[in-house]
């Protein structure tokens, strides 16, 4: 009987790692099977900062989130849905798998709704439905998918999203076992900067009123929490630590595992 899918969303240095990122493909190639369907997503924020210094524009923000014109958009899309998505794709190639590039325009896989109402952050908007018929139709082919968070908005052209959000829409779609976010972050850490192999989303408000989760570290585990809520198995928070990275984090090995208040607590390694 087949696995319920696995998406895995990539970010920060590692996104521009050219060696964790031919070991992630690696071991993106290595759990993917007819069995087990895994989706990567991908961002891609430094590449783009530099792009678009390279043409002479500097990346604009407002309340912390990109200000993203048409010119700016356009820039977006051809290093999102280009450059990283078909590097990506390559290193999959590479790996001995059989990978596609897609973005969330393809297949109307995204939509969205602009972010501010007030347009203050021009094309910017959050993921209000997804349609994964694409990306089902890629695994039916035996294609690993490889999504850009690029969306259709609501005129009908590109708009710019956030691609933890867009990961957490596809995962949610599909009613994906787990969500895997991979950064520069080694998982949720307490107040002896340790790792905690797992947590709930009492847990988390816990966390949250103890002043141990702060920052932006709040919005990121009430995020988790509202995936699980919506049947996702489990939200994995981890670091990459190498080659084999991928199965120990499902393993639970390594990085910080949200699931449901009353889920089988998580066994440590010895």
């Amino acid at each position: 009987m087949n696995q319920r899918p696995v998406v895995v969303k990539i970010g920060g240095s590692m996104a521009e790692d050219k060696k964790c990122l031919s070991e992630l493909a690696a071991d993106l190639v290595k759990l993917f099977s007819p069995n087990q369907p895994v989706a990567l997503v991908h961002g891609g924020g430094k590449d783009i900062n530099k792009n678009l210094q390279w043409l002479g524009q500097e990346p604009r923000f407002v309340d912390g989130l990109r200000f993203t014109d048409e010119a700016a958009m356009d820039m977006v899309e051809m290093t999102l849905s280009g450059r990283v998505n078909k590097l990506l794709v390559r290193l999959v190639l590479e790996a001995d798998g059989r990978a596609a590039g897609i973005s969330g325009v393809d297949g109307g896989l995204f939509s969205a709704t602009p972010l501010r109402e007030d347009g203050a952050l021009g094309q910017v908007g959050s993921v209000t439905s997804c349609d994964p018929s694409l990306v089902q139709a890629l695994w039916t082919g035996g294609f690993l998918p490889v999504v850009s968070p690029v969306s259709l908005g609501p005129d009908g052209q590109s708009w710019n999203v956030n691609a933890d959000d867009s990961a957490a829409a596809l995962a949610q779609a599909l009613g994906a076992r787990s969500l895997v976010y991979i950064s520069d972050v080694p998982g949720v850490l307490d107040e002896r900067m340790e790792r905690i192999a797992s947590l709930s989303p009492t847990d988390i408000e816990d966390l949250i009123a103890r002043g141990v989760a702060k920052g932006g570290m709040i919005p990121k585990l009430r995020g988790c929490a509202a995936t699980i809520a919506t049947g996702v198995g489990t939200v994995r928070i981890a670091g990459w630590s190498g080659a084999g990275s991928l199965g120990r984090i499902l393993a639970g090995q390594q990085g910080t595992i949200i699931q449901p208040v009353g889920a089988a607590p998580i066994a440590q390694p010895a």
